[in-house]
Parts: C-alpha cells; structure tokens; sequence
C-alpha cells in the first residue's frame, strides 16, 4: 500500500480554513516546489465543508489538490471529524460529550486552525461523541464523501486519521457513551453477578444501575473504566479507517500521535503502539517550543514512535519551523530553549529524528496563522509567505533527502539498541490511579530517568512494550509496581529461555485487578528474583532520603523502598544495602537467565536531579549485564546511532550543543568502520589529529565499511 513515488516525504501543514489566505496559494506552492517540498497535509474540517446537512463546498480544498497536482507535490487528506460543523451541534444537542462534573462540551474556535466546531477541552475526539448511532453515521456519510471526492486524484498520497490519536481524560459520560461502556462490560464479565464481584458492589439490581467512575482512584472499576475508553476510541478510529477503506483501497492510511505513551496512555489513551498497529504510516507530533529543548527529549520523542511502530515506515508528522509566542508552554523559558527557533535548530531536530529512524519530515506549518492565538507559530516561511533562512535550511534539506544518492541511506534502519526500557500499559494506568491525587507522580520520572540515565551513558535505550519482549535479551522495568498474572508468567518465560532483567522495587506488587499480593515480589516472581520482601514503604514524597550501596558504590533511591531476604531455595545474591543495613539489591540466576532486583527507584533520583546523581551506577549496569556498546565516543555531548540495510550502514552522530565537538570513535565488533572518504552529511569532518570533529547544532553521517573492531 505505500508509495514509491517519493523516496523521502519533506514537506509541511498548509491549508488550515483559512489560512493561509488564497490569493497567496499559487505562489506559495510554486515556492515549494522550488525549494524541493514534495508533499502537503491539509485538514479536511468536516465543520469547514458540509456547510448544512448533505450540502458540502469543496470548492478550495479542489484548488488545494490542483495546485499539488500541478506542482508535483502530493496530498495527505488529514480528516477532521472532530472539527463538528454548528448544525450538528444544534441538531444532536443530546449527543454532546460530557465531562466527569456533568458539563457539555460545545463547539468553540480552534487553536490550531482558528476555525469554528472543535471541543473545549483540549481532547482529539470532537465535541460529539461518536456513540450516538446518528452522530456516527452523518461524520461516515462525511468520510465518504470526502475519499469518494479524492482518492483517484493524481494528487492524493493518503489520508492521516484522528489527529494526534488522543482524548481528555475527562470525558466521556454521556449517555451514549454510558450505554457503550455497559454493553463492553456485560461482554468482558458476561453477567451481573460476576460484575459485581470484580467491582465489590453488590447491590446491582440492572445494567442500567451502573455509572462509570467519576473519581479515578485504585479500584476495579476505575480500571474497567480507563480499558473501556482506551477500547472505545480506537474502535472509532478502526471505524475511520474501514469507512475511508470501503471506498478507497489504494490510497496510505496514516495517523500521527503526540509520542505521549509515557506518560498519557492511561489518562489521555496516548497508546502509540496500539495506533500505530492501525494504519501503515505512522508519525509524531513534537515541538520543542512545547516540550524544551534538552536532548534526551527530542530522542525520547522519536524511539518511542520507532518503538511504537514496529518495523513500519514513520514520519516526523509535525516538526517545528519557527518560534511561538505568549503560550503557556513557553513562558518563563530562555529564548533559546524553543521559543524562537533559528535555522540550525530547524537542522538539529530534523536530523535527530532521522537518526532515530523517522523517514518523513513535515513542518506543522508551512508559512504561520494570521489569525486566533497561534498566530505567527511554527512557520518555516514568513507571515506572507516569503523565503527566510530558516525556510532556506528547509530547502537545502529536503533537496539532500531526495537525491537519488541518498536511497541506501533512507533503506538502513537503526539497529536494535543494547537495552530495553519495559513498558506495560497496566502499570501505568494502575499508578495513574494510585497517585491520581497526589503531586508525587513516580512513573513518568521513573521511566524517563531510566530511558535518560543509559542515554547518557552514551547507549541506545529502547522503548520496548510488553508485547515484544522476545526481541530483546537485555531489560530495564522502571517502577514495575502492577501487572498481570499473564504478564508475569511472560517474564518468567523470558528469563527462563536467557533473558537478563533489571527491576526496581515492588514487581507486581498489584496484580491483577489491583489486588496486594500476600507473597512478594507478587505473582510467583519471588523464584525469578531469589528473594522475598523483609519491608516496605510507600513513600514517594521523602524518596530522596533513600540510599543505597552496590558493591560500595553510592546510590541515591526514590521512589519506593523494598528490602529483601534471600531465598535459600532459588539461591540468590546480595549485592547491597541500604545505609540502614537492610539488603537492597538481589542477584539471581533463573534458568538460562539472570535477574537483578533493586529495592527502589535510582530512575527517580536521575530524573529529579536533572542526571547529577547515579550516572555511575546505571554505567555500571551495563558493565553488569556484560552486553557490550555500540560506539563508544569520548565526549559525552555527542550521540551516536548505527543503521543497518541490505544497500549500506551508516554511522550517525549527533551534536545537539551550540559548539563544535570533536570526538574518538569505537565501533563494537561486527559494525564496520567509518569511511571517511565519503561522508553523507557534510564534508568537513577530520581534524588534523585524527579526532572527528561534528559541527553545532549538526550531524556528521558516515558509511560503515566491514571491519572487526575499530577505533579512531
């Protein structure tokens, strides 16, 4: 299903109803075919086009095809059925969405398009809810329409579907989406009875006395509550897809995610994984004027998208060009941090993201909005459409990309990295839960501070889900408090047959259904560690004061604090203590695997002191596990990919910082060896003394040739 007429996707967001305004488009799209844009997303407004019931204008979304069809730019349709027109509004008044304090979503100004019919609270699923079977079938008829309209267009690439795949947390408890959520429970539970056994409510008379959960908090039912909404939206979001589908079947499905999986897959169904698996491109919103600047972000924003995708072809869906005024996100923070981005921003968070393995590149706008709060935002070209030098770095990268000389580089994909970071989308809801209302909120920080500690240790942390674990030997499980029974049993499986594991403290604490288990580590993962818990304390808010040895090496804790005795019967080995005497951390061997239980979370002191303390100590955990690194350079500033492919392999560093750096080079045998008469990008690499010099805010791509073991 994908396209091969074009071999890398660079291009922008442009029409927005209405912007930018139309006697510009010419021009601007004779602009972007000179400076090399080859492709163009649009949103396709329902609210904008079907102007009254079955009464639809197309008339400028035509010119918008015509003209990429003229310009040789192709067109990715980004449906908008959550951009509700007002008659809809008015017409299935009882079908609006409801928040959890009993108020209606209505329809207001988008921020993003300053164009009437999107909801007012923030979510990606539309003022009405698509559980009303009438709502349903006006946005399908809608839907059809519009790939019946397009999808034999010489323009057309695709379609992206439910923009930045989300919702509100808050949402949905209309009575619609009630009905919905009952008849997923009688399926799951199959009477009543056992319903309110699970839920420990045993006063239900009829389906109709259930209400979902207006407070989340750790119960059964709060649960029940976030899977069903989870469920419900991506079974909208397949809908999307089988209706475009049953009209067009050439054409890309795509969709694009916020790479929000940690930390709002439970609150928010940021779930890339189960998005990606939807549609066959899949991409990620990130803007650093959003979310800052620091390195490990930008890379986290792209190998959890990597992750999430799966093999699959993904894009930088929506890259920042230019800066962003008076929004929240921004206040307060340098101006270099994001707020006005210059041309070799524009460069570093491209190529970031192509060393993390995106293969398409669109800026969220081509030119900015004059019009509502983001006006000016993100644009690569100026307010009237004019050249500047940022869009001038645009150009010159996107006409690199799509030299015929870059084919092998686009084919390699980055290799496997040497860790895994053990994601678990039952952990995070239950914490979700456990510290709704709290301000301590361990998990994100235990998951970022882990992924953050090995890449500053110069490694290739990936993002691995539960589901996937077999492709892996090597895991980290931050803050791994609750799973399941079934998930338990397939990390034992996968230590058994040689798998090594790393876990903080409390594994499986919660089991199923959140429930404490009497034996701890939970769920018969006390063999698997060699050890049994002597204490514990639930104490995020002082989890500084926690302290640790290993091996006499000093260690900050976080977090939780579990501490253990050992098993006599499955053998396992102290390996340090808390400052208390009491034994942190187990060593065990388990089948063909090994394991390495920590009593509490070091993730959370690398994360809350900003990577000051415990950097040494997740160093000397690779050292533990005995798996050698990829490349090793001399300068922590740089950062290092390899990709691998059947036409070349490419060594890939990366230097986010503002100065030049210059570097050594080890590549682990079997990699190859760097060419350095033919670098990919740019020429000046070499020092005079041997060293590899990679130029600010810039990447240096060289070719591997085959070698053993070399260094430079």
């Amino acid at each position: 299903m994908l396209r091969n007429d074009i071999q890398f996707p660079y291009g922008a967001v442009y029409f927005r109803k209405s912007n930018p305004p139309p006697e510009d488009w010419e021009r601007d799209y004779t602009t972007a075919r000179e400076d090399g844009l080859n492709i163009f997303r649009h949103w396709f407004m329902w609210s904008a086009i079907e102007t009254a019931p079955g009464i639809y204008d197309w008339e400028e979304y035509d010119r918008q095809m015509d003209l990429a069809a003229k310009n040789g730019i192709k067109t990715v349709i980004a449906e908008l059925i959550h951009a509700v027109p007002d008659w809809a509004v008015r017409k299935y008044a009882d079908a609006l969405q409801v928040n959890a304090d009993g108020t209606k979503l209505g329809s207001y100004m988008g921020v993003s398009a300053a164009t009437g019919g999107f909801s007012n609270n923030g979510g990606g699923a539309g003022a009405l809810t698509l559980n009303c079977p009438e709502v349903k079938e006006a946005a399908g008829k809608f839907l059809t329409a519009l790939a019946s309209r397009y999808k034999d267009h010489p323009a057309i690439y695709g379609y992206d579907v439910w923009n930045e795949c989300n919702y509100s947390a808050d949402v949905d408890y209309s009575s619609y989406a009630k009905a919905a959520f009952r008849i997923w429970l009688e399926k799951r539970y199959g009477s009543l009875k056992v319903l309110a056994k699970a839920w420990n409510r045993y006063s239900y008379a009829d389906w109709a006395d259930i209400e979902p959960p207006a407070h989340m908090a750790p119960y059964p039912e709060c649960i029940d509550w976030l899977q069903f909404k989870r469920d419900n939206f991506y079974d909208q979001m397949q809908w999307r897809i089988d209706t475009i589908r049953a009209v067009d079947q050439k054409n890309v499905i795509a969709a694009h995610g916020i790479s929000g999986s940690i930390p709002n897959m439970a609150s928010n169904g940021c779930d890339d994984w189960l998005a990606a698996s939807k549609v066959e491109v899949y991409g990620f919103t990130w803007i650093q004027a959003r979310k800052g600047t620091e390195p490990w972000k930008t890379w986290y924003g792209v190998d959890i998208n990597r992750a999430a995708a799966r093999g699959k072809p993904f894009w930088h869906a929506e890259r920042q060009g230019g800066p962003l005024w008076l929004q929240p996100q921004v206040i307060g923070r340098d101006k270099e941090d994001g707020r006005v981005a210059e041309p070799e921003d524009i460069r570093i968070w491209s190529m970031t993201s192509l060393a993390g393995g995106a293969r398409g590149v669109l800026n969220l706008r081509w030119r900015p909005l004059l019009d509502g709060p983001l006006f000016g935002a993100f644009g690569a070209y100026g307010m009237d459409g004019s050249r500047t030098s940022r869009s001038d770095m645009q150009s010159a990268m996107a006409k690199w990309a799509n030299d015929p000389a870059r084919a092998a580089l686009w084919e390699a994909k980055p290799i496997r990295g040497e860790i895994g970071i053990l994601v678990v989308r039952e952990t995070q809801e239950w914490d979700y839960l456990l510290n709704y209302d709290r301000k301590e909120k361990p998990y994100p920080e235990a998951m970022w501070g882990a992924y953050r500690a090995f890449l500053d240790s110069g490694l290739q942390p990936d993002w691995v889900h539960i589901d996937d674990i077999d492709a892996y030997d090597f895991l980290y499980f931050p803050y791994p408090i609750m799973f399941t029974a079934k998930q338990a049993e397939q990390l034992r499986a996968w230590v058994e047959k040689g798998g090594t594991l790393i876990a903080e403290a409390c594994p499986g604490y919660f089991g199923d259904r959140g429930r404490v288990g009497t034996v701890q580590p939970n769920l018969g993962l006390d063999a698997v560690f060699g050890a049994h818990e002597e204490t514990v304390e639930f104490m995020p808010d002082i989890g500084d004061r926690i302290h640790f040895d290993m091996d006499g090496l000093p260690v900050d804790g976080g977090g939780l604090l579990q501490s253990y005795r050992l098993t006599s019967a499955t053998g396992g080995t102290g390996r340090g203590h808390f400052t208390d005497g009491r034994l942190a951390i187990v060593e065990n061997r388990y089948g063909k695997g090994r394991t390495l239980l920590i009593g509490t979370n070091p993730s959370v002191a690398y994360y809350r002191t900003d990577g000051k303390k415990n950097g040494a100590f997740f160093a000397a955990l690779l050292a533990w596990s005995g798996r050698a690194q990829h490349v090793t350079l001399d300068n922590g500033n740089l950062f290092a990919r390899v990709h691998k492919g059947e036409k070349g392999s490419f060594l890939w560093l990366v230097n986010p910082t503002r100065t030049s750096q210059s570097t050594t080079v080890k590549l682990a045998e079997g990699l190859g060896q760097p060419d350095f008469a033919g670098p990919v990008w740019p020429v000046d690499h070499i020092r005079g003394d041997g060293n590899i010099e990679v130029s600010a805010r810039d990447v240096l791509i060289l070719p591997l040739r085959p070698k053993s073991v070399s260094q430079w």
